[in-house]
C-alpha cells in the first residue's frame, strides 16, 4: 500500500509539475510576442494555406493547441475571422502540437536539461528587468518544469515493474484488436478530456512505452483519442457563447473524429509501419542494472502523431469551405442574438490580446448606444418622441450598466493574468472607456427625466429655451460623434488640442446658456424657476457628457 502511495506522489507530482511547465511556458511565450501574435494570426484571412501555416508556426510557439484554439473562439466571436478561416488555423494547430511530441523524444537527459534550462530561466526572471527578458525567463522556466516533470513521472513508474495487476492491466490495451483499440482510444480521450493537455497524455504514453508497461501499438493508438479529447478546451471555452464560438468548437471535434474514423482501418496496415520505417531501430531494448528500457521507442510515436495530423489534413483542407458551411447548417446564428463576455467563462484560457479584442466590441457597442441614445433625446428636447422611444432610452441605460459591469469583470480576471505592459496599458484604456460610456447613458436617461418633469407640471419648453437646448444638443453630439469615430483598434493616433479646444468651446456655449436660463427668472413668471431649474439640469447634463468624450479622446490620446 505504501509503494502504491508513493506511486501515485511520484507521478501525480511530476504530471502536476509537467502542466505547470505547460502553463508558464505558454504564458511566457504569449508574453513576448505580444501583439505580435495576434497580427500573425491575423494572415489566416488571406488564404486556407497560409492558415494551416499559421496555425503550425503559432502553436509551436505558444506550445499549446488548445490556447491556438480558444484563441480562434475568440478571433470568430469577435468577427475579425470566419468559420472558414478559423477551421483552417484549426487544421494548422493539430499539426503544430506535434511539435511537443518530437521535443520529448528527442530530449537528452531530462533530469539535467531541465535543470539547466530552469537555472537559465531563474536569472532571466528574478534577475533581469527588461519586460522581454523577464517574460522570456517564465517561458524557459515552464520548459525546464516540463523536462523535470517528465524525469518524475519516468521514475515513479519505474516501481510498476513490480506490481503484477498494473503490469497485466496495461497490457490489456492491446491495440492489435478492435476491443483492445477502442479502450486505448477511450482512456486517452478521457484523461486528456479531464487535464486539457494532449501534451500530457502523449508525455505518460511515451514514459509507458519506454518502460515496456506499454506496447509501441497501444502508446501510438492513444493519438486518436487525445486528438478527440483535445477539444474539450474550446468548448469549454465556447460553453454558453455566441454561436460563432460554439460553430468553432463544433467543427474543431468533427474535423478530429471523423479524422480518427477516417484513419482507424489504416492504423495497423499502414501508419504504424510508415511511421517505425523511420526508426528502425525504435524497439532496441537498452538493460541497466537488471531494468530493460526502450528509450527509442518515442520517436515513431511522435511520427504517428504527425502522420495523423498531416494525412487528415490533406484530406480535408480542399473540402474545408464546405465543411464549415455543414457547420453553420447545424448550429444557425441568430443576427438579432448579441453575445455578451460573460458568456465566455473560460477567461483563463484566452490570450491577453485577444480578450482585449472580446472588450472592444462591447465598448464599440456601447459607443454606437450612446449615439443612437443621443438621437434620441434630441427627438425628447425637440418634442417629437413618443413612450416607446423614451422607454428604449430608459432599456438601453439599464442594458449599458450591465455590458459595463461585464467589461469590469471580464477584464479584470485578465489583469491578473501575465501580459505586456502595453497589453495592460490597454485593459486600462478599454476599462476607463466602458466606464465613461456608460456615464453618457445616465445623463441620457436624466435629460429624459428633467424633460418629464416639465410635463408633469403641465408645462413645456419655450420657442427660445428649446433653440438653446436644441443647439447645445447639437454641438455635444457631435463632438460625441467625432470622438467615438476614434474609438477603433488599433490604437488611433492624433493631435489632441483641436479636440480640446472644441471641447473648450462647447463648454463656454453651456455656460452663456446657463446664464441666460438663470436671467429669465422673474416675478412675471411664478412657474419659471420650476422650468428654468429643469432646463439647468439638461444643460448639466450635456455638460457632464462633454466631458466624459473629452475624458475618452485623451485617454484614447494617451493623456489619462
Amino acid at each position: 500500500m505504501g509503494q502504491v502511495f508513493s506511486i501515485l506522489i511520484i507521478v501525480g507530482g511530476g504530471l502536476g509539475t509537467f502542466l505547470l511547465g505547460m502553463k508558464h511556458l505558454s504564458e511566457g511565450l504569449q508574453a513576448v510576442s505580444g501583439s505580435g501574435l495576434r497580427r500573425f494570426m491575423s494572415l489566416a484571412t488571406t488564404h486556407r494555406l497560409a492558415g494551416v501555416g499559421t496555425g503550425v508556426i503559432t502553436t509551436v510557439i505558444v506550445q499549446s493547441s488548445s490556447i491556438i484554439t480558444v484563441m480562434v473562439v475568440g478571433f470568430v466571436s469577435s468577427g475579425l475571422m470566419n468559420l472558414s478561416q478559423a477551421i483552417n488555423v484549426i487544421i494548422g494547430s493539430n499539426i503544430g502540437t506535434t511539435a511537443t511530441a518530437w521535443l520529448i523524444a528527442f530530449a537528452p537527459d531530462v533530469k539535467m536539461l531541465g535543470l539547466c534550462v530552469v537555472l537559465v530561466g531563474a536569472a532571466f526572471y528574478f534577475f533581469q528587468r527588461n519586460e522581454r527578458l523577464h517574460n522570456l525567463g517564465l517561458a524557459f522556466m515552464g520548459l525546464g518544469c516540463i523536462f523535470m516533470g517528465l524525469y518524475w513521472m519516468k521514475e515513479g513508474m519505474e516501481p510498476v515493474r513490480s506490481m503484477p495487476v498494473v503490469v497485466d492491466a496495461f497490457r490489456s490495451l492491446d491495440a492489435t484488436t478492435a476491443w483492445g483499440l477502442a479502450k486505448c482510444v477511450l482512456v486517452s480521450l478521457v484523461f486528456t478530456a479531464v487535464v486539457q493537455s494532449s501534451a500530457a497524455t502523449t508525455a505518460i504514453a511515451m514514459t509507458l512505452a519506454q518502460q515496456g508497461l506499454l506496447s509501441f501499438e497501444a502508446a501510438a493508438a492513444t493519438v486518436f483519442g487525445m486528438n478527440i479529447g483535445t477539444t474539450m478546451t474550446a468548448w469549454l471555452a465556447a460553453f454558453n457563447g455566441s454561436a460563432e464560438a460554439r460553430q468553432t468548437a463544433l467543427a474543431h471535434t468533427l474535423f478530429n473524429v471523423a479524422g480518427t474514423i477516417l484513419l482507424i482501418p489504416f492504423f495497423i496496415p499502414a501508419i504504424l509501419p510508415l511511421a517505425t520505417s523511420f526508426f528502425p531501430h525504435y524497439a532496441d531494448a537498452v538493460t541497466t542494472n537488471g531494468v530493460t528500457t526502450y528509450p527509442h521507442i518515442a520517436a515513431p510515436m511522435a511520427a504517428v502523431h504527425t502522420l495523423f495530423n498531416l494525412i487528415t489534413t490533406l484530406f480535408f483542407l480542399p473540402f474545408s469551405k464546405r465543411f464549415a458551411a455543414f457547420v453553420e447548417r447545424i448550429i444557425k446564428i441568430d443576427p438579432a442574438m448579441k453575445p455578451h463576455l460573460s458568456a465566455l467563462n473560460m477567461t483563463s484560457h484566452i490570450a491577453p490580446v485577444i480578450a482585449c479584442d472580446q472588450a472592444l466590441l462591447e465598448v464599440q457597442f456601447m459607443r454606437d448606444s450612446d449615439l443612437e441614445l443621443l438621437s434620441c433625446v434630441r427627438s425628447v428636447i425637440a418634442g417629437e418622441s413618443d413612450e416607446r422611444t423614451e422607454e428604449h432610452i430608459l432599456h438601453r441605460e439599464g442594458v449599458l450598466d450591465n455590458v459595463q459591469r461585464e467589461v469590469t469583470e471580464f477584464l479584470g480576471k485578465i489583469m491578473v493574468k501575465r501580459a505586456p505592459a502595453a497589453v495592460s496599458a490597454r485593459v486600462r484604456r478599454l476599462l476607463r472607456m466602458s466606464d465613461e460610456l456608460e456615464s453618457v447613458s445616465d445623463e441620457a436617461a436624466a435629460i429624459l427625466k428633467a424633460t418629464r418633469r416639465i410635463r408633469k407640471d403641465g408645462q413645456m419648453f419655450s420657442a427660445h429655451s428649446r433653440g438653446i437646448l436644441m443647439d447645445v444638443h447639437g454641438m455635444v453630439a457631435a463632438f460625441a460623434a467625432d470622438v467615438s469615430a476614434r474609438l477603433k483598434s488599433p490604437r488611433p493616433r492624433f493631435d489632441l488640442a483641436p479636440v480640446q479646444s472644441r471641447a473648450h468651446e462647447i463648454g463656454e456655449a453651456i455656460r452663456r446658456g446657463r446664464r441666460g436660463q438663470l436671467d429669465r427668472v422673474g416675478p412675471d413668471d411664478p412657474a419659471s424657476p420650476i422650468r428654468v431649474l429643469a432646463e439647468l439640469d439638461i444643460l448639466n447634463a450635456y455638460e457632464r457628457i462633454r466631458s466624459y468624450y473629452l475624458n475618452i479622446a485623451e485617454t484614447l490620446a494617451g493623456g489619462k
